[in-house]
């Protein structure tokens, strides 16, 4: 018996997503004086998912486009209402990137937390448990109960342990955006329901919609995914999210949760209503070029750190939707990457600001200048990830931003030409950002001591470096397990 063989006996995925609730049960029971305990419990429950993951990737069939490690269970046998549980090449990754980030959450607020420890770290492992769920899942109904879920732990996190007087007003912003978006989405799955006679994602792959119904499904799922993406007009929660979500919800604000709409899009819009995708690309194209061009001379007129790399993840994930309706395995394959790419470099970014914000109490960039003369390790990390946003060779963000151009232009050579012109202006927003924080005088008059990261800093820095710098160095490593699913996707939209 192999190893790939056994975890499908064993229901792998059913276990690994039990973990964060046993966390969860044992800080409820811990005395919240006891803080160390509950940062040591959180932290370890919360990254045993991710060398899980680890695991079952070395299991996972690259030659196989099908869903792995596939359980079943039983819900509501009545109305033939069933849990499947199962992974492909796209949805491993995003596995292995939401576990990966969150024990990164938990040290980053390892020191910043002083209110209701207990409660955010429940919240974290909560969250992580729904994301695991949403990205497992094989059930229609089942991903929007979890899909939704995740508001409430989010909007918790921004509206309690925020960082500014507006935290209220941004978890409002983030809790109704998205959720008003996500109302139709369920209309339209009850409606599925009603003509298929179930929810359950494989069989509604074979399930042929008439082009009318396609139309109006999509669009409806594609109000719950924009959302999320976001795409402009329906970008305005971000900048207010992040701007007032303490610096670990930032990270996993954009390091996961904004995945939650491209991963929408390429598991469901593209397979369940392919005529109706292709309808609509001229629409996705038009408001993603928008959304680059706007995003990115927005973020060159903030002056707020944090809304500067805010707008920034609008213009990079709308790059993302060009590569996802390029229809083709190069774009597809780039928007997957460039995904990744993004988890890692905007979680570096908002690490980078609450470093700074820590010490000094200030986002606004006006007040700082200079540090590279006394903060070098701060800059040399700034430094790269500002090169990594901007898509710098070698990096993980150059080979995403490649492939989606590539597979783009195969399609449409003017929306790639004006989609490139998000790389310039990022150049343009991320290099100016560089040069106001790190030269010129240092700014003794608001910033009296200057400290370098420390240890703790200095640990969450480095695992992110490295996988940047491995997903731009060999990025076949990810490719060669997302081709065949990808193949799978493809075949199921055009035949």
């Amino acid at each position: 018996m192999n190893l790939a063989s056994l975890f499908y006996y064993q229901d792998i995925l059913l276990y690994i997503s039990f973990i964060p609730l046993i966390g969860i049960f044992l800080l409820v029971f811990i005395n919240p004086e006891q803080q160390k305990l509950m940062k040591i419990v959180a932290i370890n429950f919360s990254s045993i998912p991710f060398h899980s993951f680890l695991f079952v990737w070395g299991g996972f069939k690259k030659s196989v486009g099908t869903f792995q490690f596939v359980s079943k269970l039983l819900w509501i046998p009545v109305l033939n209402l069933n849990v499947t549980l199962g992974i492909d090449g796209i949805s491993l990754f995003f596995l292995l990137l939401t576990t990966f980030l969150i024990p990164l959450c938990i040290l980053i607020s390892w020191n910043s937390i002083g209110s209701n420890l207990k409660g955010y770290l429940i919240s974290f492992l909560i969250i992580e448990y729904f994301l695991i769920g949403v990205f497992c899942v094989l059930d229609v109904l089942m991903f929007y109960i979890l899909f939704e879920s995740i508001l409430i732990p989010m909007f918790l996190v921004i509206g309690i342990w925020g960082s500014r007087e507006r935290k209220m007003l941004a978890s409002y912003y983030f809790f109704l955006y998205t959720l008003l978006g996500s109302v139709v989405m369920l209309l339209s799955i009850l409606y599925i329901y009603g003509q298929v006679g179930t929810t359950d994602y494989e069989i509604l792959l074979t399930f042929m919609f008439s082009d009318f119904e396609q139309k109006i499904l999509w669009f409806t799922f594609f109000l719950a995914f924009a959302a999320k993406v976001p795409m402009v007009p329906v970008h305005l929660w971000l900048p207010e999210a992040h701007v007032e979500a303490p610096t670990a919800g930032s990270v996993i604000l954009a390091g996961v949760l904004l995945k939650l709409g491209t991963y929408g899009f390429i598991r469901f819009s593209l397979p369940l209503f392919p005529q109706a995708s292709f309808y609509f690309a001229p629409l996705v194209y038009t408001m993603s070029l928008i959304g680059i061009v706007y995003a990115s001379l927005t973020a060159i007129r903030q002056t707020d750190f944090k809304r500067i790399i805010a707008y920034t993840s609008v213009a990079h994930m709308n790059v993302v939707m060009l590569g996802i309706f390029s229809f083709n395995n190069v774009g597809i394959e780039g928007a997957l990457l460039q995904s990744l790419s993004h988890g890692f470099v905007a979680s570096a970014l908002f690490v980078i600001i609450g470093v700074v914000y820590e010490r000094y109490r200030t986002r606004l960039v006006k007040y700082y200048g200079g540090l590279v003369h006394t903060m070098p390790l701060y800059i040399s990390v700034f430094l790269f990830f500002t090169m990594a946003n901007i898509g710098f060779p070698g990096t993980s963000g150059f080979i995403g931003e490649f492939l989606i151009f590539a597979g783009s232009f195969k399609v449409n050579s003017s929306v790639t030409v004006f989609g490139a012109t998000g790389m310039i202006l990022g150049g343009c927003y991320a290099l100016w950002l560089f040069n106001r924080i790190a030269y010129g005088n240092l700014k003794s008059q608001y910033i009296k001591e200057t400290l370098d990261i420390n240890k703790r800093e200095f640990f969450i820095f480095v695992p992110l470096i490295c996988y940047t710098l491995i997903l731009g160095l060999t990025p076949d490593a990810y490719l060669s397990s997302i081709h065949m699913s990808v193949n799978n996707l493809i075949e199921n939209m055009y035949f």
